[in-house]
């Protein structure tokens, strides 16, 4: 994630189109992300984070009024996701353990680990429980305060924390198995 959406969020005030762009690459895939763990079907999702990003254009003169712009991108989207749910489905409420997520990749921080371990990584993340997963990802690589991620996802900031730290345990497990068990690291 970037450091200077509040830079982007005036050049998009002021109507530069570069600056959308911008914001549109950085923010795109986990809004598509968002959409998905809510909607089910790519083809919707898609069609959600463009009427998103659809609606930050004409509405770019009102953008300064937006305190956190990456807190908007993702409430914008999850509105837009509940309310093509009400329209295009039967279904009345949306049990996140049921929810499709991409397969989960995390950025490297240190590119020094190894592919292999990389690889046993995101496997330990994807086999996380859905729910657990989604709030893994808000937290850890898109960056939302826990707080956030409740509000979004209307649980309690309570189950945000326990969630986010079962992914922890599990993934520190793995990350201790992986040391003693990888080639070079014994």
């Amino acid at each position: 994630m970037r450091d200077d959406i509040p830079e982007l969020q005036k050049r998009i005030y002021g109507g530069d189109a570069q600056a959308f762009k911008e914001l549109y690459d950085c923010f795109c895939t986990p809004l598509l992300q968002l959409a998905l763990a809510i909607i089910h079907n790519r083809e919707m999702a898609e069609e959600i984070v463009a009427d998103v990003f659809i609606a930050i254009w004409k509405k770019k003169e009102g953008l300064y009024q937006a305190s956190n712009l990456k807190w908007y991108l993702y409430a914008a989207t999850r509105n837009i996701a509940l309310n093509y749910l009400r329209k295009y489905s039967s279904k009345k409420t949306l049990q996140l353990d049921e929810a499709y997520l991409l397969e989960y990749e995390i950025n490297p921080e240190v590119q020094l680990i190894s592919n292999e371990m990389m690889q046993h990584i995101n496997k330990a993340i994807n086999e996380l429980p859905p729910q657990c997963r989604l709030i893994f990802k808000l937290v850890k690589e898109d960056g939302l305060k826990y707080r956030e991620v409740a509000i979004l996802l209307n649980i309690s900031i309570k189950t945000v924390e326990n969630q986010v730290g079962i992914a922890l345990k599990k993934l520190t497990k793995m990350k201790a198995f992986l040391i003693t068990t990888l080639p070079g690291n014994q």
